[in-house]
C-alpha cells in the first residue's frame, strides 16, 4: 500500500538518507527503529510527504506520492508528532476537531458529521470524557491520546478501499512508563478495533517489539534489517544498531521479544 524506494535527502550539505527502501503493507504496524541522528524521522516525513526526497520515491496504493493533493492525502493520512504546542487554549473537543480540516471546504464550519466524527475518535481513545477540558491541563499521556484522537478524526470517513495511514513519530519520548504501557495498549486496541495501518518510529526496543508487526533498523541514513519483528530484533541486530550487548528473548508473560541491555561493545566505548 506504502511504500518508498531508494529514498535520499539531506539537509544542505548533511545527507540524512541514503537509499533507504521499506514497505507498509495494509492493515499492517511498521516500526522504524534507530538511534538519534539515524534518520527515523526524515523518514517518517518523507512518508507523509512533507519532506521531499532528492532521490528515490514513495508510492500509496500504487499512485506517486507527490502526485496526490494535499488534501487527498490528507484525508488518507494522519501525523503524531513527538509534541504538540498549541496557541491559544483550545478545549479537548475542538483539538480533536481540528483533525477535520481536509474534509471542510474554504469557510466552511464543522457541521454535524464533524463532530460526529471528533466525538467517536475521543471515545475510541478513552478521553470522551474531557470533551470540555482546557487541553493544556491533561497529563502528558491524556494529550497525546487526544492527539491521536485528532488524527483518527483525520482519517474518518475515508472513501479508499484501502485502511487509512497513522504515522507517529515517537510517541512515547517524553511518558513515564505507565503512560507508555498505556499508549502501547490504545495503539493495539485501535489497530484490532479499526481498519488501520500504523508506522511509528521510536527508540524505544521493547515499545516497538509489544506492537510491530514488522521493523526497519535504521543506522546513518542507511537499513541494516528490514522485516518481520521475531527475524529482526536479534541480539547481533541491536549490537550492529546501537553498539550495545543485549538478550533478546520471547516473554511468556508479556507475550513479546524482550530486550535486555548488558552493557556496551568494545568498539562502542572506543568511539
Amino acid at each position: 500500500m506504502l511504500s518508498a524506494a531508494n529514498i535520499r535527502f539531506a539537509y544542505g550539505s548533511a545527507t540524512v538518507l541514503r537509499g533507504v527502501s521499506m514497505d507498509v503493507p495494509d492493515r499492517g504496524f511498521v516500526g522504524i527503529l534507530g538511534p538519534n541522528g539515524s534518520g527515523k524521522t526524515t523518514m517518517l516525513k518523507v512518508l507523509a510527504g512533507t519532506r521531499r526526497p532528492a532521490g528515490g520515491r514513495v508510492m500509496l496504493d500504487g499512485q506517486e506520492l507527490l502526485r496526490i493533493s494535499r488534501g487527498q492525502l490528507a484525508r488518507r493520512m494522519a501525523v503524531v508528532p513527538q509534541e504538540t504546542h498549541l496557541a491559544f487554549d483550545y478545549s479537548v473537543l475542538e483539538v480533536a476537531l481540528m483533525g477535520r480540516y481536509p474534509h471542510l471546504g474554504a469557510f466552511e464550519i464543522e457541521g454535524p458529521g464533524d463532530y460526529a466524527a471528533a466525538r467517536e475518535a475521543l471515545a475510541a481513545t478513552g478521553t470522551a470524557e474531557f470533551e470540555e477540558r482546557a487541553f493544556a491541563t491533561l497529563s502528558g499521556g491524556e494529550k497525546q491520546r487526544v492527539v491521536i484522537a485528532s488524527a483518527l478524526a483525520q482519517i474518518a470517513s475515508g472513501s479508499s478501499a484501502s485502511a487509512p495511514l497513522l504515522l507517529l513519530d515517537e510517541p512515547t519520548a517524553a511518558l513515564d512508563l505507565a503512560y507508555q504501557l498505556e499508549i502501547a495498549s490504545l495503539l493495539r486496541g485501535l489497530r484490532e478495533r479499526m481498519p488501520l495501518s500504523i508506522v511509528l518510529s521510536t527508540h524505544d526496543l521493547n515499545f516497538a517489539a509489544s506492537l510491530c508487526t514488522s521493523l526497519v533498523l535504521l543506522k546513518e541514513g542507511r537499513v541494516l534489517a528490514s522485516g518481520p519483528t521475531e527475524q529482526v530484533l536479534t541480539a547481533s541486530g541491536v549490537r550492529e544498531l546501537y553498539g550495545v550487548e543485549a538478550e533478546v528473548c520471547r516473554h511468556d508473560a508479556a507475550g513479546h521479544l524482550v530486550v535486555t541491555p548488558i552493557r556496551r561493545t568494545h568498539e562502542s566505548r572506543v568511539s
